[in-house]
């Protein structure tokens, strides 16, 4: 069987270490979406690394990783990737394994990105300009190349094909900028890629289940950012939720167990879009300071505001959402009052779906408070001495999205987590 750990917010809710936790329980990691602009933060003897496409259970000598056919691949940020592991000593060749349907981005679909995002103007959607959406665009529009193109003798003769398409698209954007350095970096990104073990994914993944392995897929980005769910236009590119796997992995629903989704004690958001619980204020900006909220990919400050269950409802339903973990809660220690929004107020009155288009309407939060418990949690591993106000504050989150809260993370070491069931 399948279990599933994916963000149910904007992203950046601390999957990374929560994927390492778990991935001593796991035989299989499978990144199934995303590419490049995923960053996902672990600490290794105590140093922080951040995986970008790297599935999180690498450091895990008896766990395989797939990157599977949903995820979009840059070779160039891949090699740069693979010698950081290795600087921790681990051999990836030995369990690293690529899908041969894995698209690949090219250095054009970052000039492409680029060009874009720059005539947008004041309406940027706030890309990580990592080519994400281009090469997302040329594998819907049937003309991408990919991983198992690379094993082929005509490969170079088929990226010139599409380069010259993207040039022309290129010239009527104006781009006029010299990307032969990222070509030279891109081809030797290739050339390193054609040791790894390129397999075929979904007989790879299913052989795996019926072998009564444990399989874990890994999502990247979160449900708010779903191309189909999310805030658009401000959104990724791929299908962040759990249907997801089943088309980035090759994987049947049935298959399907366990999805747990990890949301922070708060929320924030990296890049523009909708964000109703976001504060401009001096309590934004503390949550901002304390979690130390800037982007592990990108470096941007993240928005930050209080958490939101109408849309972390809406996430859940979407999701099918059996088990949730909750970070980053010592951030809350220092405050004296927390909020929660309950619904939200447009046109003056109340609801609690998430509208269809956010960017057409003015959302007003509409807030419960609660006592803040003013106790440093971060030594703590046993839920029974979690302050009454925290499990006031965990016990109304549970109650309102119907489940349950199985693990709070309570700072950045493997080993502050505490289970709660």
């Amino acid at each position: 069987m399948v279990d599933v750990l994916l963000g149910l917010q904007w992203g950046d809710e601390g999957k990374g270490k929560i994927v390492d936790y778990f991935a001593p329980s796991y035989d299989v990691i499978a990144r199934f979406q995303g590419g490049p602009n995923a960053g996902h933060t672990l600490y290794v003897k105590d140093k922080k690394i951040v995986l970008h496409q790297i599935p999180s259970g690498i450091f895990h000598s008896n766990t395989v990783n797939l990157i599977g056919n949903g995820v979009v691949l840059d070779a160039v940020t891949l090699k740069k990737e693979c010698e950081t592991v290795a600087s921790f000593g681990v051999d990836y060749t030995q369990n690293l394994y690529i899908s041969q349907r894995t698209n690949l981005i090219l250095p054009t679909h970052r000039a492409l990105d680029k060009a874009s995002e720059t005539l947008k103007g004041n309406d940027k959607i706030g890309s990580t300009l990592k080519g994400i959406g281009p090469a997302y665009m040329d594998k819907t529009g049937r003309n991408a190349l990919r991983v198992g193109d690379i094993l082929d003798k005509n490969f170079t003769t088929q990226y010139i094909r599409l380069r010259l398409k993207h040039q022309k698209l290129l010239d009527s954007m104006h781009f006029n900028e010299d990307i032969s350095a990222w070509e030279d970096e891109f081809f030797e990104g290739i050339e390193f890629m054609r040791k790894f073990k390129i397999v075929n994914g979904e007989y790879f993944i299913n052989e795996k289940i019926s072998q009564g392995k444990k399989v874990l897929a890994e999502g990247a980005q979160g449900s708010m950012l779903d191309v189909d769910f999310g805030t658009f236009p401000f959104v990724t590119s791929s299908n962040t939720i759990s249907a997801g796997v089943c088309t980035g992995l090759g994987v049947a629903p049935q298959k399907i167990k366990e999805v747990i989704g990890v949301t922070k004690a708060y929320c924030t958001r990296v890049g523009s879009g909708p964000f109703p619980t976001e504060l401009h204020d001096a309590t934004g900006e503390e949550l901002r300071k304390t979690g130390n909220e800037f982007g592990a990919t990108t470096g941007r400050p993240r928005r930050c505001g209080w958490i939101d269950l109408v849309a972390l409802k809406f996430a859940c339903m979407v999701n099918g959402v059996t088990q949730l973990v909750m970070t980053k809660a010592d951030v809350l220690d220092a405050f004296a009052e927390l909020k929660v929004c309950g619904a939200y107020k447009i046109n003056g009155k109340e609801q609690t779906q998430v509208p269809y288009q956010m960017t057409k309407v003015d959302i007003e939060p509409v807030y419960r408070s609660f006592n803040g418990w003013k106790q440093d949690i971060s030594k703590l591993c046993d839920p029974a001495g979690l302050p009454e106000a925290m499990k006031y504050y965990v016990d109304h989150i549970n109650n309102y999205l119907g489940v349950k809260v199985s693990y709070i993370s309570n700072g950045p070491g493997r080993d502050q987590i505490i289970p709660t069931l």
